[in-house]
This record gives C-alpha cells, structure tokens and sequence, in this order.
C-alpha cells in the first residue's frame, strides 16, 4: 500500500464514521444527549474541521480524506449547514444544535455524502481485491443470513435492513 493509500485510509476512518452520525437522528439522541457517553459533537466539529478534514475548504482534502469532487463538492454543503446550524445555538450545547432549523439540512447532506463515501470505498475496496473477490450481485440474497439466500426460519422472501451507525468520539468553529 503506497503511502498516499494509507493516509487516505487513515484519514476517512475518521472521517466516515462521523459523517454517517451526522446521517442518523437516532444516533444523535441516543449518544450525543446522553452525559454519560463519551462520543459529541465537539468530536464531530473536530474531525470535519480540524483534525482530519477541513469542511469550509474541503478541496485540500482531495487525496487525503476525499476520494472525488462530488465528496469535495458534498463536503463544503455539509460544513456549509453546520456553519448554519451553529450560528442558531446560544449555549453551543448538542441538544440545542439538534433544534436548531437548520439540522435537518445536515441530516440530509450528511445522508448523500455518507453514500457518496462508502460507495466510493466500497469501489476502491473492490478494485484492490479484484473482480474474482466481488459476488454477482444476482447471487446475494437480501437479508439473509448465510450462503443459502435463505433467513434463519427458512423466509427467503423477508426484506429487512438494520443498519447501524456509530462513530469514535470545543465547536463553535465560525
């Protein structure tokens, strides 16, 4: 793995995790409001604009924590709305940024730039394994269980999805 490889790898598993908690109102009240839990927004505002990204000038981080200019381009809309939402909050407290009127505009930003990003590693991590490494996706059963296509209990035809989002844990950064 070249260098440039590992730092990017570096760099967005930082990145992602934080831009799926973004992506996930659940999430946000069961962590983020809960005092006794480790991960907050300050983590969040950290990773996008200090530490491994930089989300008003996110072309810098093409190569290093982005992998494409839709996520550059995606990237600034998210800073963008996060920018916003903080410009509403008083006491720069999580619960308030969740009111705020303009949260649901990170949600949904978070929500395309999250898809952007684990499709695009989701690409690269085919790309280094090789096509022989990636199942025809004609011969994946959807919520299923094992090899057989078929769901514990033996329903082939039940749909189900539980996706589950977590990331590692001072704002205000306008």
């Amino acid at each position: 793995m070249s260098d440039a490889a590992r730092v990017l790898a570096n760099h967005r598993v930082h990145v992602v995790p934080v831009v799926l908690a973004l992506a996930n109102p659940p999430w946000q009240r069961d962590v983020w409001l809960d005092p006794s839990a480790f991960e907050d927004l300050d983590h969040v505002f950290h990773t996008l604009f200090d530490d491994f990204c930089d989300a008003d000038e996110p072309e810098r981080y093409l190569g290093v924590s982005l992998r494409s200019d839709e996520e550059v381009v995606l990237m600034r809309e998210l800073g963008a709305a996060l920018n916003a939402a903080a410009a509403e909050v008083p006491h720069d407290t999580d619960a308030e940024y969740l009111r705020t009127t303009a949260w649901p505009e990170v949600v949904t930003i978070a929500g395309r730039l999250a898809q952007v990003m684990v499709a695009n590693d989701l690409g690269e991590l085919a790309a280094l394994l090789g096509d022989s490494a990636v199942p025809d996706p004609s011969q994946i059963g959807r919520g299923t269980t094992g090899n057989s296509g078929e769901r514990a209990g033996g329903d082939s035809d039940f749909d189900t999805a539980s996706p589950q989002v977590g990331s590692v844990t001072s704002r205000k950064h306008p």
